[in-house]
């Protein structure tokens, strides 16, 4: 998702690499606005050049058939080595001739040493490789086959990977009550919910419903269409003007035509809307009682929040005529609260089984990501990676970690949260350096 940036001076001094909102990185791509920045670093310093530069540091270590093969043919080098001596001692010591009995040590040693064990390694790696591409998964290297089945630990990126990379709105809130979205109560309340989210909103719709847009603009409209409503919903109720998404007010306004009325709707954060209405509406209609309603709205914003769910509010008011641009400038004044939608990046339907998988097997399951701790302990704890608030960590406490103090607490965490790219390096070493087998996985991984 983009990242707004801004020229705020950040005072810690180690704060996390995705938490330096007033530095725009290399090879990143603007999405919106315009503005100039002071270059820092070029090529190999800045943060794309250090991960490259981390990757040609890797160095290649032998795969657990590689050092068993290895530690094979020592055994039987040395055995072999041993048998042909006593053989050939024996020999001389019965009077055989000694080159004669050196050509028989020679040739039992070359007998002895499996010259195919190689060829046979490679076909059963190949047997492997060729089973897994019948499950669709693709391996680069022949004894990775072999490497993969051996994997104790398994690190896996989150967004896109555990989850589906798709904001999706999981609860609503209106006439004083949470919903899961599949159970919400269905009333004029939750049509004009639905009404503020999918009119006041910029996503594109394809004729087959494929949405084009921001990703927390098309979970609402995606919401719309859960709850029965279509494309007709925007169609027949047209915008006439609007206020665009802005940074500093965190809100959007359009007007609409609905029936011979037109409504200024309004979504965005929950403080900056609350701070614009001036009354609320429930099943029993408006109330003024504004004040007293706010606290049960910052009960269930914090409740959203602590599951960590990205809540927007919704608000509403009906004027006789279509503001001109002058009356635009503060359409956003006297509205009337309606509601909040809570949404996330759900995780995907067969990551769970998968990670139950890996736990009857023996493996552990690691999440290492860049989002926030909330939002990774939420979607760890749905998926069963972990049990306990204390098994999650963040970058910075890893960077303030030395690297055998890392190594040595390595085994107490499940969730790595808010990293940078050479945390996940350092926490991978620090599992090998446990005797693990490490896989890391995820589509951000090389």
């Amino acid at each position: 998702m983009p990242v707004e940036k801004n020229i705020e001076e950040i005072e810690d001094e180690n704060v996390a690499l995705g938490d330096r909102i007033n530095m725009a990185h290399s090879s990143s791509m603007v999405t919106y606005g315009r503005g100039k920045g002071i270059v820092t670093s070029t090529g190999m310093k800045t943060e794309v050049g250090k991960i490259a530069n981390m990757i040609n540091q890797v160095e290649n270590t032998e795969t657990p058939l590689q050092r068993r093969l290895n530690s094979l043919g020592k055994t039987l080098g040395i055995a072999c080595l041993v048998i042909c001596i006593v053989i050939f001692l024996i020999g001389i010591a019965y009077g055989k001739d000694i080159i004669q009995m050196f050509m028989t040590a020679v040739s039992l040693a070359v007998a002895a040493i499996p010259e195919g064990l190689a060829a046979v390694s490679t076909i059963v790696l190949a047997i492997g490789m060729q089973k897994m591409a019948k499950k669709n998964a693709i391996v680069k290297k022949l004894p990775a086959v072999e490497t993969l089945g051996s994997a104790s630990v398994i690190c896996s990126d989150k967004t896109g990977t555990l989850t589906q990379n798709k904001m999706t709105v999981k609860k609503l809130f209106y006439n004083h009550k949470t919903y899961d979205l599949e159970d919400a109560e269905k009333n004029e309340l939750q049509t004009k919910i639905v009404y503020a989210n999918m009119l006041c909103n910029d996503t594109k719709i394809a004729e087959d419903r494929e949405l084009t847009g921001d990703p927390t603009e098309t979970a609402l409209i995606d919401m719309g269409f859960k709850l029965g409503f279509d494309k007709e919903t925007i169609d027949q109720n047209p915008r006439k003007n609007e206020l665009p998404f802005d940074s500093e007010r965190k809100l959007m306004t359009t007007v609409n035509k609905v029936g011979d009325k037109y409504v200024v709707y309004t979504k965005g954060g929950v403080d900056e809307l609350l701070a614009r209405c001036i009354n609320y509406e429930d099943a029993d209609g408006i109330k003024e009682n504004l004040e007293e309603y706010k606290q049960e709205i910052y009960k269930q914003n914090e409740e959203m929040a602590r599951n960590a769910l990205r809540v927007l509010a919704s608000a509403y008011k009906i004027m006789d005529h279509i503001p001109e641009d002058e009356e635009m400038k503060q359409i956003e004044n006297g509205l009337t609260f309606i509601g909040m939608c809570g949404m996330i990046d759900p995780p995907r339907v067969e990551v769970k089984e998968a990670v139950q998988k890996c736990k009857n097997a023996g493996i552990k399951t690691v999440m290492i990501t860049g989002d926030h701790r909330i939002t990774a302990i939420a979607i760890a704890k749905e998926l069963g990676i972990l049990e306990n608030e204390d098994e999650a960590i963040t970058g910075q406490d890893v960077e303030n970690m030395t690297d055998e103090e890392l190594t040595k607490n390595i085994r107490k965490y499940s969730v790595y949260a808010r990293v940078s790219p050479e945390h996940k390096v350092r926490i991978v070493k620090a599992w090998k350096a446990n005797g693990e087998v490490v896989a890391m996985t995820g589509d951000r991984c090389k």
